[in-house]
């Protein structure tokens, strides 16, 4: 009875909805919903009695009849299901049949006396009120399909041990420079790794206001310069940015760790007393934070928010923002990531794991991703921005394109809280949903910006997985940008989108150094050698994964105007 009942054609809003006998001996009403007001109820319901009333009886409960007065009777159409139906009174009589599906769930229980008269009311035909909430203006309207809505690249702005300026950055990539130094932020004697990627030199002025710079986390800082190096990359000026709908624009930027070193200025603080604590503790110690300053800033009124899955953070940003672009909610994102935790409880945090690099004496060779002497990553630090666009919206103004995004995709290994899935089968399910996803052939990829962190065995197992999926084409190529930058976290993703996406631009793709006793098994015909390679890229596709299991994979390939 339960299966008959949840199979009845009639309507789901009628399902959920209170019914009354419209008679004036029962003046009996309740709401359909613990949300509504009886008054207001009490006016609606009153509104269709009187429509109700004028309706043939006789024909109510017809199903032709029913057909031609339903919208006169209740203001609205039935749905698609109703018509293939036998009509109202045969989706009564299951609806009220003995032991039928609970409106209000699957228990089965027996009628009480008020759904017996009214199950009665329904077989003999005598008119019955029905009371539907009123459906919000938002729902009612179908949101149209936004097909063929492009994405492209217009901008990039980054923050990184190699550079701050997106050239720079790229052109020291190419040349095989380390960004991996002796950590000088603090006294960092005590611990067994006292290496990172660490920014020596950085500067707000021109990009942050100095009061805001005095306050604010790195995390935030770097956030909010790669930002608007991004905005100014992709040739927004002044004057542009006061002539875009700024409701039609919006800022997906995300953290893993937020401002670590404000809530542990907090904590010190606090030890005095709570009076020394810092007003913007809380603030500007979330994730969130950076983003939605850099809205503020910007007047941007479209989404804005963060994501954190730990180091896979930025490309879930990237892909979330680009999904609002092509649902047709905006035609502008600033996506990507931030991170700065090099302090004394990062860098405790991550070597209590088990998982930094201890290669003191040698710091530019301590990150060597996929070579057999690695012994853990390296901690760095910095941002990445890429400024996202509808392809028309871009066109329309000219813009410079550097690539096009065609998608991507997220899964979970549901393994271990920080170690990678042994056989590799969640990055192996995240490549393939982002290729169906993308409509992407994978013999069209032919470049791939591993996440390849320079783990014991994490490195092998995402080479696996490539393998696996794209260990055919004769043409690939595969590097890691952390031998150079060290691991950023949850700026990483971006900073490699970046990465991918200047080598698409330029048509180099950068060397994988500090790859000089490659694991047994490796082919060294599809990882890049120590020096930059001339490729023409097809599609690139760049990995991030995170503590947790997070897995991301998102799709890029250069624009063609088609």
């Amino acid at each position: 009875m339960v299966a008959s009942s949840v199979a009845s054609p009639l309507c789901t809003w009628l399902v959920a909805a209170c019914m009354s006998v419209s008679s004036e001996k029962d003046q009996f009403w309740k709401p359909a919903s613990n949300f509504q007001s009886s008054k207001l109820m009490g006016r609606s319901v009153s509104r269709r009695r009187k429509a109700i009333t004028k309706c043939n009886s006789g024909s109510l409960m017809n199903g032709s009849g029913m057909n031609s007065s339903w919208h006169t009777c209740f203001g609205f159409e039935p749905c698609e299901e109703y018509y293939k139906s036998e009509g109202l009174s045969a989706s009564f009589s299951s609806l009220f049949a003995e032991n039928a599906f609970s409106v209000f769930g699957f228990k089965q229980v027996p009628l009480n006396r008020r759904q017996r008269r009214m199950s009665s009311a329904a077989h003999s035909g005598k008119p019955v009120a029905v009371a539907v909430q009123p459906a919000m203006e938002a729902t009612a309207k179908k949101k149209p399909l936004m097909r063929n809505r492009r994405v492209v690249v217009t901008g990039v702005g980054v923050v990184s041990p190699i550079g701050h300026d997106p050239d720079m950055f790229y052109n020291n990539l190419l040349e095989g420079i380390s960004g991996i130094s002796q950590i000088e932020a603090f006294d960092c004697s005590e611990f067994p790794s006292r290496i990172a990627g660490e920014i020596k030199e950085f500067s707000t002025n021109g990009w942050v206001a100095p009061k805001l710079s005095k306050r604010a986390d790195k995390f935030m800082l770097y956030m909010l310069t790669a930002g608007k190096k991004a905005l100014a990359d992709g040739g927004i000026t002044e004057d542009l940015l006061q002539e875009l709908d700024k409701a039609r624009c919006g800022v997906l930027i995300g953290s893993a760790l937020g401002g670590m070193k404000v809530f542990h200025d907090g904590i010190e603080a606090l030890q005095v007393s709570y009076k020394k604590l810092n007003p913007f503790c809380v603030p500007f110690a979330t994730s969130n934070m950076g983003a939605a300053m850099l809205a503020i800033d910007l007047g941007w009124m479209g989404p804005s928010y963060s994501i954190s899955t730990a180091c896979a953070t930025s490309n879930f940003c990237i892909l979330s923002a680009a999904n609002h672009i092509i649902r047709g909610e905006t035609d502008m994102m600033l996506c990507g990531g931030s991170d700065s935790a090099i302090i004394p409880i990062g860098l405790g945090g991550f070597t209590a794991c088990g998982a930094l690099s201890q290669r003191n004496s040698d710091p530019t060779r301590a990150s060597r991703p996929w070579d057999m002497d690695r012994d853990g990553f390296v901690i760095g630090e910095g941002s990445g921005v890429l400024l996202l666009e509808e392809l028309e919206h871009a066109k329309k103004r000219k813009a410079k394109i550097y690539a096009e995004f065609l998608g991507g995709s997220f899964t979970s290994d549901a393994y271990h809280m920080i170690e990678p899935h042994p056989e590799g089968s969640g990055v192996v399910l995240c490549i393939e949903k982002a290729l169906a996803q993308s409509g992407v052939k994978r013999e069209d990829v032919n470049y791939i910006n591993a996440h390849a962190a320079s783990t014991p065995a994490g490195d092998l197992n995402e080479y696996q997985a490539i393998l696996h999926c794209f260990g055919k084409n004769p043409e690939l190529k595969i590097n890691s940008t952390k031998s150079m930058t060290g691991h950023l976290l949850g700026a990483a993703g971006a900073v490699e989108a970046i990465a991918t996406v200047k080598a698409i631009h330029t048509g180099w793709i950068h060397p994988n150094i500090n790859l000089e006793n490659p694991d047994n098994g490796l082919n060294m015909n599809v990882l890049v050698g120590s020096k930059k390679e001339r490729l023409d890229i097809k599609v690139a596709l760049s990995n991030s994964f995170g503590f947790g299991g997070h897995n991301s994979s998102i799709l890029f390939a250069p624009y063609k105007n088609v």
